[in-house]
């Protein structure tokens, strides 16, 4: 895996009071918000590194659940030890534009070492491992006519996308193998390896790229389509891909945008649109 970017820890905390509350389940702490008698269908969500003390993330799991169709899980994939949102407090300012840039960069080079040792300490394979027992639990433990969505930004993007791999399936309720989840969205997707990451998908599958990502190359996207166009070429059957492009699109921009700025704030709105409607065709 690259090393981290900076760039992840770049954005604005968002008011709101999250209405969910947290639980145990499948040997992790989940957020957990929505319906949870007869949803329509359920949805993980795979956070950026701040995990479940950042506001934004609780705030956005409880707008998927807003309708009553979807139970929505938010794990604390990262076992109780998220970036510090400390961190975030001085490194996401309300208004970038109004920080400075000897401010901004000393602030990113005062937390890179911190950075680095946290990012040792979610080594890939760990991570893999964490959120992909997470998800075998869930689907085994989830009616067989209950469809799972899943939801990645920035960190947990990689990870969503893995979710719809055909390799990463498991033995269904009746013995045939399935894919973890039905439908995915990957958000900023961060530290996604090519081909491996997104070949072999066989789960409708939505990506939201930034125009002005700095963490996460708009040109990815193109890779990623090359990918899939060889498979097509050789005559594999893939599920319905999608791909959208956000402007101004600044790294974390669906979930860190500062909802102030008319253009980020559009970011934003449009980027949980996408989810809703994406798992509205497929869950």
């Amino acid at each position: 895996m690259d090393a981290p970017s900076c760039e992840c820890i770049k954005g604005t905390i968002h008011a709101g009071q999250p209405v969910g509350s947290e639980e145990s389940l499948h040997g992790l702490n989940v957020y957990v918000t929505g319906n949870r008698t007869n949803p329509r269908a359920i949805i993980v969500v795979y956070s950026d590194i701040f995990g479940l003390p950042l506001p934004n993330n609780r705030l956005i799991a409880d707008a998927y659940a807003k309708s009553g169709n979807y139970l929505v899980y938010l794990p604390d994939f990262f076992e109780g030890d998220p970036v510090p949102l400390k961190t975030a407090d001085v490194l996401l300012p309300v208004d970038a534009s109004k920080q400075s840039t000897l401010a901004k960069y000393t602030g990113i080079l005062a937390a890179a070492p911190a950075f680095l040792l946290w990012w040792r300490r979610h080594r890939e394979a760990h991570t893999h491992k964490v959120c992909f027992d997470f998800l075998a639990n869930l689907r085994r433990d989830t009616p067989a006519d209950r469809k799972i969505g899943m939801v990645g930004f920035c960190w947990g993007g990689k990870y969503a996308l893995r979710a719809g791999l055909e390799r990463n399936g498991i033995e269904g309720q009746d013995g045939k193998k399935v894919p973890l989840v039905d439908a995915v969205v990957a958000l900023h997707p961060s530290h996604v390896a090519l081909p491996d990451d997104v070949e072999d998908l066989v789960v409708p599958t939505s990506v939201g790229w930034g125009l002005e990502d700095q963490g996460v190359n708009i040109a990815i996207m193109g890779q990623v389509e090359e990918v899939h166009e060889k498979e097509r070429q050789k005559e594999r059957q893939l599920p319905e891909i999608q791909h959208k492009v956000y402007k101004p699109g600044r790294h974390g921009f669906a979930v860190r945008g500062n909802p102030d700025d008319p253009l980020e704030r559009a970011c934003l709105e449009d980027s949980e649109k996408q989810v809703l409607d994406w798992f509205a065709r497929w869950l």
